[in-house]
């Protein structure tokens, strides 16, 4: 009489660890596309609005999507052919740097002398979760989404 109510117990159980795994992996694809972006020249940055021009566009999707820049390797996750499936490549520019306890400063270092500021480029993900367990004990996952963003200073090459 209590196995029905363990066995869904259990199922449950995975099926969250298998949602926050998910969650870490797209976590981490997105922080390494957002590394791969910022390593970029800084003249492929020519102004601080919009989206990261092709193919640097195009490879940090493959580095987000798969893991590596050859598009041929395996998604590290489902749902990326799915219609509701977003990602985008932004950049924006830092014009004066917060030093706490209300000071700020203009960019310096690599940054001194750039007219528009410190270069900056975000990447944001979102993907729908495709449930482990399926439908077996009425949860299909519809409706969950997985979603990353992680935002990182250009440093160029």
């Amino acid at each position: 009489m209590v196995t029905p109510l363990l066995l869904v117990v259990l199922f449950s159980a995975v099926e969250m660890g298998n949602y926050f795994y998910d969650e870490h992996k797209l976590s981490k694809a997105v922080r390494d596309g957002a590394r791969y972006a910022a390593r970029q020249r800084f003249t492929n940055f020519s102004g601080c609005t919009g989206t990261l021009a092709d193919p640097f566009y195009t490879q940090t999707k493959t580095i987000v999507q798969k893991g590596t820049l050859n598009s041929a390797d395996a998604d590290l996750l489902p749902n990326w052919s799915d219609a509701s499936t977003t990602f985008a490549v932004t950049m924006g520019c830092q014009t004066t740097l917060d030093m706490g306890g209300g000071n700020t400063s203009a960019p310096s270092g690599i940054y001194a002398g750039m007219a528009s500021g410190a270069p900056t480029v975000t990447v944001t993900a979102s993907l729908p979760y495709r449930s482990l367990i399926g439908t077996a004990f009425g949860f299909s996952g519809n409706g969950f989404r997985l979603n990353a963003t992680q935002h990182a200073a250009v440093a160029g090459l």
